[in-house]
């Protein structure tokens, strides 16, 4: 047997034998009347208060025969009922650690669901977390880095459609960067139109 089982053990005897411990009741059943009405009323007494002194784990003692006789199946009535007493408040002590629990991974979930740090690879190489990412779509994805960078020689209009170009051209698997791709499509539209005004701006797809 090991250690533990043998204290386990131990533990369970020391319950199963010491009747006090926290409960401040115990029960006497209604069928005991048949018993105590063979006794005299200092028979009964003396029965009464050996009881009160066993569920309090006073160790009674005596030498009596007719008390030893009608005490016996008194106590191992109290000590089923104490078994039962032990088992409902396991019960209830699992079943409040386990709502608990719930109640922690709730609250973990709930606070994942709201933390923006989940990671991803942009086309770059470059690992930024979700809201830093202006778009995306099949493979390809542009940061806001990269956006705000185009943005030094575009407007967001010029960026935009030229984004949704890139998307709806059937060959656009080619591209490993949204960014450089998008870069370079501006550039060509701008030296074949010849950009002055933000309103001059012709989609490279027209």
């Amino acid at each position: 047997m090991s250690k533990l089982s043998y204290q386990l053990k131990a533990l369970r005897f020391f319950y199963l034998n010491n009747m006090a411990q926290d409960k401040k009741s115990f029960l006497l059943y209604t069928d005991l009347i048949h018993t105590v009405k063979k006794l005299n009323d200092e028979q009964a007494g003396k029965l009464f208060k050996h009881v009160l002194e066993y569920v309090n784990d006073l160790n009674p003692q005596t030498d009596d025969i007719l008390l030893q006789v009608c005490f016996e199946p008194i106590k191992q009535s109290l000590k089923r009922d104490l078994q039962k007493y032990e088992q409902i408040r396991e019960n209830k002590s699992k079943a409040g650690k386990k709502g608990a629990n719930k109640r922690w991974q709730k609250i973990a979930d709930d606070s994942t669901c709201h933390k923006p740090i989940a990671k991803i690879a942009v086309n770059d190489s470059v690992s930024v977390s979700v809201n830093d990412i202006y778009r995306s779509f099949a493979h390809l994805s542009m940061s806001v880095e990269h956006f705000e960078k185009l943005q030094q020689d575009y407007t967001k209009q010029q960026i935009d459609d030229t984004l949704d170009a890139i998307e709806n051209f059937k060959n656009n698997k080619k591209y490993k960067s949204l960014y450089l791709t998008c870069k370079n499509w501006l550039k060509k539209e701008q030296t074949k139109h010849e950009l002055e005004t933000n309103k001059g701006f012709k989609a490279p797809w027209n």
